[in-house]
């Protein structure tokens, strides 16, 4: 069995995120990126099946700039067997990413494809979707648990009312949730060998995918700051404070 890995550039969870001064977009300059938290849980889980033994070979692809190729060494640190890098721009939208990862998916025939369910930097949960649309593929969103069984994957998902089970015929495209598993630290020797380990690099044209941007990004701003909480002495205080001056009663 071949799994599929998508795996995504963004910022740093820890990092203070900055907008430019002409709120033209995100300033990235001098920021530490990593993979994407919820890519990470799928990279994660594609291991762990090939160390239990349900899969031969791991693929970690990334669509981006050069230097995501950063995140695809350390997809392969954690155990991926080799890497696809699609060399486009940024911010491309998610339903060109799910159109180069398509493309991908039908010159590597895996059986199983396992992304994250969103990105933390755009938080549009669609990529996956399109994905499963593009390829007629079955598709578990939200998994909590996956367990392979003979040409079929088993997908425990989270829902409003509690946990649904499906199963899905291989291939199936899964998105992984935060309680899947918790991803391990790579070693210093599988970082030093992440090294050696294949890392192949195509483009859109080669893969025969056009590109199409359907929305432009206008303008980027921060959050309105908040303002520090007060003190109060009495509760005739907070109750003329709260209708006076918040005015929620």
């Amino acid at each position: 069995m071949k799994i599929l890995v998508a795996v995504k550039r963004v910022i740093d969870y820890n990092a203070k995120v900055r907008v430019k001064a002409d709120n033209s977009d995100v300033d990235l300059s001098n920021t530490k990126m990593a993979i994407n938290p919820f890519c990470e849980i799928a990279v994660e889980e594609a291991i762990r099946l090939k160390e239990a033994g349900s899969a031969q070979e791991v693929v970690a692809v990334s669509v981006g700039p050069k230097a995501c190729q950063e995140q695809i060494r350390a997809a392969l640190a954690l155990g991926a067997d080799r890497g696809i890098q699609v060399e486009t721009g940024d911010n491309l939208e998610s339903l060109n990413v799910a159109k180069l990862l398509a493309q991908v998916v039908r010159d590597e025939q895996p059986d199983l494809i396992i992304m994250g369910k969103q990105a933390i930097d755009s938080d549009n949960n669609q990529t996956g979707q399109m994905l499963s649309a593009l390829l007629n593929m079955p598709q578990g969103t939200f998994a909590s648990e996956i367990n392979l069984q003979e040409g079929e994957v088993q997908v425990i998902r989270e829902i409003d009312g509690g946990l649904q089970t499906l199963g899905l015929t291989l291939p199936a495209i899964i998105t992984t949730d935060l309680r899947l598993n918790e991803p391990r630290y790579a070693s210093l020797p599988n970082i030093m060998k992440a090294k050696r380990k294949p890392l192949a690099v195509v483009t859109p044209e080669t893969l025969g995918v056009e590109l199409k941007q359907h929305s432009k990004l206008l303008k980027v701003t921060p959050p309105a700051e908040r303002s520090a909480g007060i003190l109060v002495s009495s509760v005739d205080e907070l109750i003329e404070k709260l209708k006076n001056q918040a005015k929620v009663i």
